[in-house]
């Protein structure tokens, strides 16, 4: 067909899809399957599981015609390739869904039903897929991650909007970097962007609740180390070879399909052995891999404007005024940072519309998994029942009230929806947390020998009184192994390898006589010594199963020199106890009678999360490390605790 366009038809399969690709913690695909509801359907559809009938009403109306490779300017002149998708047949003037995508855009081009381009285009809606910055088809040269993300996507709503097919009104939608497009534009405020669908989008929350989240960067301190190394050599390439710059639309469409997306070539990397490389700061050059910007990322102090000036990460001034549904799951890596953002986008919007319609769906898998549920949908190793929603229903019923004006009943949807995983069941709220929390604490306990699952260690709500602390050995070349959480080996799996160790201190309740919900934020207090300026502290929350088996429900770490405050290194005395809180994150588990309730306690989680070398040095650039001996008290002067968010029984 004549400029670029394509008719492709969006057909009917009365099942649930698969995906084509799967999704992991370092990818970014929005792949939906073809489910869809009733324009009119009543919204007690959101509180339902999908049924039969809402999967065989799969297919769209229309047909999708598929233009490629539009050229949109920037206010730089730099131009993205932008994909637009239109329904055959529709309305005049339509509302536009925008997913803005470094990981190549041209993948939702697929004639299948499990991209979002054309089930939303199916559906009455213009779909624009774009290249980032730099990446694929479009100019320019690709930032540090979040570099010029805002501007471009409050740029790309501008030119959607003033089209002559366009309605004036734009939502975005899009899970993992694609969902942090959106996150980072919001700020800007433009007019005619109407709504969003942010997912697994916490990772640009960055300062703005005072705890440096920084996705593929820093938690706790501590380097995001596995998925950080492995994003930056592949996903976070600066450079790429395109066409020269000044040609017109139709000159770019001749010649794209001589040109290899990208051609860059990316050697093998072997990372189950590079995550061992030291010093830090030079892995890429050891990797071979072609330039990016990891050796700003690991050496920049934190409070370095780079942050949030190059970076784009959010810093506490931020305004909003756009509706937004905030998804995420409590095996994702950022998921305290996305139930943050609910509240953030609430309290600082700049009018009652914005304020009053962001809305928060926490679900119990991994990174951008919720579309794969099923009747037993499993997380790592455990299956968590039925999690099913009619994901889709949702998702279109959103978009037709803020960008069509369809009074559908969206915005009576509870404000909060999480899952209890334990009981396997969707809940609603008002609120999160949710404000019946009773914060509970659990102390630690031990004759002394907490080490290992076969040691004393005891966690009850007695406070201790006098008892022997708890030693441990940590050495940076025999770190702990991650196994379970949000990156390396993700979702929940059975802790046995971890708890056999010495050096991992654990602490179990007694058999439960009664089942305990656990909603909402989890934080450890430790009174610790250590032989060594500067060591990690890690914790994981563990579900011990009546045989025996036990699988990590969330966990945290916390570099001990910022014990106050991240902009602040502060070392350690041998000798002296220093109070420390670990943030622990969020999570919705029920802990069934019989079960068991144990905290791991350590001072390693690698490789999702870099070794402290023990030093006080800047870590990054060292190669040599100390063995530190480290102290876990428990009496009734370091009274060291876990608390809990437990939600009263009725």
């Amino acid at each position: 067909m004549a400029n670029g366009q394509d008719v492709l038809t969006l057909w009917y399969i009365g099942k649930p899809m698969k995906k084509l690709l799967s999704i992991s913690p370092l990818s970014a695909i929005v792949c939906i399957q073809l489910v869809c509801i009733s324009l009119t359907m009543p919204f007690d559809v959101f509180a339902r599981e999908t049924t039969e009938s809402q999967l065989k009403s799969a297919k769209g109306r229309f047909e999708v015609r598929l233009e490629k490779s539009v050229m949109i300017p920037m206010r730089d002149g730099t131009r993205l390739s932008t994909d637009l998708y239109f329904p055959i047949g529709g309305d005049k003037q339509l509302p536009t869904i925008l997913v803005r995508d470094p990981y190549n855009k041209n993948r939702g081009r697929a004639k299948t039903p499990a991209q979002e381009t054309y089930f939303f285009a199916s559906h009455g809606y213009v779909v624009a897929k774009q290249d980032s910055r730099g990446k694929y088809e479009s100019e320019g040269i690709y930032s540090p991650p979040h570099g010029h993300e805002a501007t471009d996507g409050y740029d790309t709503v501008d030119w959607l909007s003033k089209q002559a097919w366009s309605n004036g009104k734009v939502g975005t939608t899009g899970c993992s970097y694609p969902g942090e497009t959106q996150m980072l534009q919001a700020p800007l405020m433009h007019p005619n962007l109407a709504a969003m669908i942010p997912q697994g989008a916490g990772g640009v929350i960055g300062a703005a609740n005072g705890k440096y989240n920084y996705w593929a960067g820093f938690k706790g301190g501590v380097l995001d180390h596995r998925a950080g190394m492995s994003w930056y050599a592949t996903a976070g390439i600066k450079y790429s070879l395109k066409p020269p710059p000044g040609l017109s639309d139709e000159e770019v469409r001749q010649i794209r399909d001589f040109y290899e997306p990208n051609a860059i070539h990316v050697p093998e990397m072997d990372w189950d052995k590079l995550m061992w490389h030291l010093p830090l700061v030079d892995v890429m050059k050891e990797a071979g891999a072609p330039p990016n910007d990891w050796t700003k990322l690991v050496t920049a102090e934190f409070g370095d404007p780079w942050w949030h000036e190059e970076m784009g990460f959010y810093d506490g001034t931020e305004e909003f005024n756009v509706p937004a549904l905030h998804m995420s799951s409590f095996y994702d890596l950022s998921v305290d940072d996305t139930a943050f953002a609910f509240n953030y986008f609430r309290d600082k919007s700049v009018s009652k519309r914005s304020a009053d319609n962001q809305f928060l769906i926490l679900a119990p898998t991994e990174h951008c998994g919720w579309d794969d549920a099923t009747e037993h949908t499993t997380v790592g190793e455990l299956d968590m029942g039925d999690t099913r929603k009619d994901w889709n229903g949702i998702y279109l019923q959103w978009f037709e009230h803020w960008l069509k004006d369809i009074d559908n009943g969206i915005t009576g949807m509870p404000k909060v929806q999480y899952f209890v995983m334990g009981l396997n069941q969707w809940r609603s709220a008002a609120a999160w947390p949710l404000p019946e929390i009773d914060y509970q604490n659990f102390y630690l306990h031990s004759d002394g020998s907490a080490n290992s699952v076969f040691g004393s260690g005891v966690l009850s709500k007695i406070k201790p009184t006098d008892e022997a602390p708890d030693l441990f050995t940590y050495d940076p070349g025999n770190p702990v192994p991650s196994i379970g959480g949000a990156r390396d080996l993700p979702g929940a799996r059975d802790q046995a390898e971890i708890e056999a160790r010495d050096d991992v201190l654990v602490y179990t309740t007694k058999e439960l006589d009664r089942g305990i919900e656990v909603t909402g934020p989890i934080t450890l207090i430790l009174y610790v010594s250590s032989t060594a300026k500067d060591t990690d502290f890690t914790a994981k929350l563990i579900d011990v199963y009546p045989d025996g088996r036990a699988y990590n429900v969330q966990d945290g770490i916390l570099r001990v020199r910022y014990r106050e405050g991240f902009t602040k290194k502060v070392w350690m005395e041998e000798g002296n106890t220093y109070r420390i809180e670990l943030d622990m994150s969020i999570t919705s588990r029920y802990f069934q009678p019989g079960h068991k309730i144990r905290l791991q306690v350590s001072s390693s989680n690698f490789p999702n999360f870099e070794r402290n070398l023990n030093t006080g040095g800047n870590n990054f650039d060292e190669s040599e490390w100390v063995i530190a001996e480290n102290t876990i008290h428990h009496s009734d002067i370091y009274p060291s605790h876990l608390i809990l968010p437990v939600i009263p029984e009725g």
